[in-house]
């Protein structure tokens, strides 16, 4: 007895350290990256929700009406994407409003599930036509972030040209043909104050912003937006998103069909997913089912994620909830360019995020 207790204290030892043999214990299943982000933040946020009833079980999930609804939808493979550079925007946090209005950014309320987290609620049966979107009811002001001390409190005096040099300075210097040194000059505040003029940017103070630089980005893309050949030709319709420079544009065997547009993409958190997709459902009248605000022209790409139109300036706020925010005489013409079955190509990465 004295000599078996030793031994059976050793193996006991043994088979604490060593553990169970891996083939006893099973595969470890591997989840997908975007389902094991939405569990943590489901995990992170609130308690799991409750065991599903028999009944309930037999329901289909929102998931699986998705994938039936998107059953004739021709698979793309997702594979990854070369990353794009990263605009020039550094500093933009520290920059607030420009002009002092009431409520300058529409910020869209935060939440814990993303667009992405849920598709849509698709009824059975094709998506009546109804009535053309609400139009806006009010011009959309792009307003340029600039430093605290030169926000123009009164909307009737002449805008000063400003002496500081903005994040963009550089690269709207270059675009203007002038010298790239990054430091603003009073030539170039005149130079940057009448390119903001003629792209309604307030104030126009010659500041170079990160609104200035972003419409400055979509300026130089009209000519050939693909030249680094990110968005791939095929023989029908793709859709290029480019997170990198927050622009979309559509082609066809290689030739721009859609001239590249303004964007807003996933905020921090809730990044725009890249990959290659197809549009499965459109419906122009649509209402987020999270959110219950409107999404005119919505053209579902991701489960959750859809190019559609919005009430605000695409170029304010820190980004969408997931899908491809874009002004709303811009989401009406795409609608009218798209069909169901047309590739959507994303890639890149949104600065910030």
């Amino acid at each position: 007895m004295n000599r078996t207790l030793p031994a059976l204290l050793i193996g006991a030892s043994l088979f604490t350290v060593v553990g169970v043999p891996t083939a006893a214990a099973g595969p470890v299943p591997v989840p997908h990256p975007a389902a094991a982000r939405t569990v943590a933040r489901l995990a992170a946020h609130g308690p799991h929700p409750a065991p599903r009833s028999p009944a309930a079980a037999a329901r289909p999930s929102a998931a699986q009406a998705a994938r039936a609804a998107t059953a004739g939808v021709q698979p793309l493979p997702h594979g990854p994407t070369r990353p794009a550079p990263r605009p020039e925007l550094g500093g933009a946090a520290d920059l607030v409003p420009g002009v002092a209005v009431p409520h300058p950014f529409r910020q869209q309320q935060e939440q814990l599930l993303p667009d992405q987290a849920l598709p849509p609620n698709i009824p059975h049966g094709r998506s009546p036509a109804g009535p053309e979107p609400e139009r806006p009811t009010e011009p959309i002001r792009h307003i340029e972030l600039v430093p605290r001390s030169e926000v123009q409190r009164d909307p009737h005096a002449p805008a000063r040209c400003s002496k500081s040099s903005g994040p963009a300075q550089q690269t709207v210097e270059e675009f203007l043909e002038r010298e790239a040194d990054g430091r603003q000059s009073a030539e170039d505040c005149r130079a940057i104050q009448a390119l903001q003029r003629e792209n309604h940017i307030e104030p126009a103070t010659g500041y170079a912003g990160p609104v200035t630089g972003a419409v400055v980005r979509l300026l130089r893309a009209q000519e050939n937006p693909n030249r680094e050949g990110q968005c791939p030709s095929r023989a029908g319709r793709v859709v290029c998103v480019d997170l990198a420079r927050q622009i979309v544009w559509v082609q066809q065997d290689g030739r721009v069909i859609f001239k590249p547009v303004a964007m807003r993409s996933g905020r921090p958190t809730m990044e725009t997913r890249t990959g290659s997709y197809r549009i499965y459902w459109k419906n122009k009248n649509h209402v987020s089912s999270l959110y219950h605000t409107p999404m005119p022209f919505a053209q579902f790409f991701d489960g959750g994620e859809a190019l559609h139109g919005v009430y605000d300036d695409v170029y304010a706020g820190s980004g969408s909830h997931g899908c491809i925010n874009l002004a709303w005489e811009d989401a009406q013409r795409l609608w009218n360019v798209l069909q169901k079955n047309d590739v959507v190509h994303v890639w890149g990465r949104k600065t910030g995020v």
